[in-house]
């Protein structure tokens, strides 16, 4: 019991910091536009990436064929930030979470798509009541608000999850054979290269030296501990757990993003809201449920 507690610390914390991500994006957002968020919270990852490598076993030799794959990765995985944050400047965080947490279920549908994987009636009824939940939480209960410019925030963030569905089909499509650390190292050295041509301007060096502190602390959180602790403990948690167990922690990341975003932007959440969140949560349940076969007797 005690070495199951000593692993289950590293994804919880992982999910704690990835659920406190859109508060602290909501608060880079009002001195930094998206591009410039991404940018800089990537270059600090890779920085903290790179420290990590360098104690570990200093060799940053990649296979070509493998560089190859990261880079298209890299492209996804860049306009799926994108547009999730630029998406947050539209909607509320507490949206946002519950709305990223509809991504099994298209992973789900890119699984039947890519590899064929089965679609069982308990899933299809999963995905139905994910998707009513979704609506539900869109329209704040006025079904005829379920507008694409009046929720244009909503859809872009609901955008975001497909593309990282996508995103992780193609990479268990490429199988990458290789360090999850030093793959993750040159997955955000990419990204930084495809978004430094839009961001790497004399305005944004001017907004490095005039960002306040709450800002740049928003920024530092997402760069150090979301997108490099966080993912550490992540990878290692995938290696010293089943992938399954570790995925069970997901299911809290929502109800940490609506309670930062309550704490910290004083967002109003709305009982409607929370109905929405646990309808969407219980369809990615049964989407993701596999239940055991009955034992049969000899």
């Amino acid at each position: 019991m005690k070495d199951k507690l000593s692993h289950y610390w590293k994804p919880l914390f992982a999910v704690l910091v990835w659920g406190a991500s859109f508060a602290a994006t909501k608060i880079a957002l009002a001195e930094a536009n998206p591009s410039q968020i991404v940018f800089t919270r990537l270059i600090l990852g890779i920085i903290f990436l790179a420290f990590v490598v360098l104690l570990k076993d200093r060799n940053f030799a990649v296979p070509g064929r493998v560089l190859k794959s990261i880079v298209l990765l890299a492209l996804i995985a860049s306009f799926h930030l994108w547009i999730q944050v630029t998406g947050l400047q539209y909607t509320t965080a507490a949206n946002t979470g519950w709305i990223v947490g509809l991504t099994p279920v298209f992973m789900a549908v890119t699984g039947v798509i890519f590899f064929h994987e089965s679609m069982t009636i308990i899933r299809i009824g999963g995905i139905l009541i994910s998707l009513s939940g979704l609506v539900l939480l869109i329209s704040k209960g006025d079904f005829t608000n379920v507008g694409l410019i009046s929720n244009k925030g909503d859809f872009l963030v609901l955008a975001s999850s497909f593309t990282w569905s996508i995103y992780s089909a193609l990479n268990k499509k490429i199988s990458l054979h290789f360090s999850p650390i030093l793959t993750i190292f040159y997955l955000f050295s990419f990204m930084a290269l495809i978004l430094s041509p839009f961001t790497v301007t004399p305005g944004y060096f001017a907004l490095l030296t005039h960002m306040s502190i709450n800002a740049w602390m928003a920024i530092i959180f997402l760069g150090l501990f979301c997108s490099g602790i966080a993912y550490v403990l992540w990878a290692q948690s995938l290696k010293e757990m089943e992938a399954t167990s570790v995925g069970v922690f997901l299911y809290i990341e929502p109800f940490v993003t609506v309670f930062t975003a309550w704490m910290i932007l004083q967002e109003h959440i709305t009982i409607l809201t929370i109905l929405s969140g646990l309808i969407i949560t219980l369809g990615v349940f049964f989407v993701n449920w596999k239940p055991k076969p009955f034992p049969v007797k000899p």
